[in-house]
């Protein structure tokens, strides 16, 4: 019975910390400006969603600039020609 009185315990603590930051009263991870850091300050970006935050993404909340990642060319390839072509670069 302890345990898992404890165990509803810990699940509803998680919920209205879910909730909390959802409504801008959790802050982001990261550095944030000097007048963000008081705890009365409430965090307006919460509502697009914070980059990497897995409980923005849980509740569907994307940031809107999206990251994109790009593949570095590798050093010695010639674009448009397959490897192990004949065919040679000039």
């Amino acid at each position: 019975v302890e345990l898992w009185g404890g165990v509803a315990v810990v699940g509803v603590s998680v919920l209205v910390t879910w909730v909390l930051h959802l409504s801008g009263w959790g802050k982001p991870p990261g550095r944030r400006p000097a007048e963000q850091w008081g705890m009365r300050v409430r965090d307006l970006s919460a509502r697009e969603g914070h980059p990497g935050c897995v409980g923005c993404r849980l509740a569907g909340r994307w940031p809107k600039e999206p990251v994109v990642v790009v593949p570095a060319e590798a050093p010695g390839r010639v674009p448009g020609v397959a490897e192990g072509s004949a065919e040679v670069a000039g």
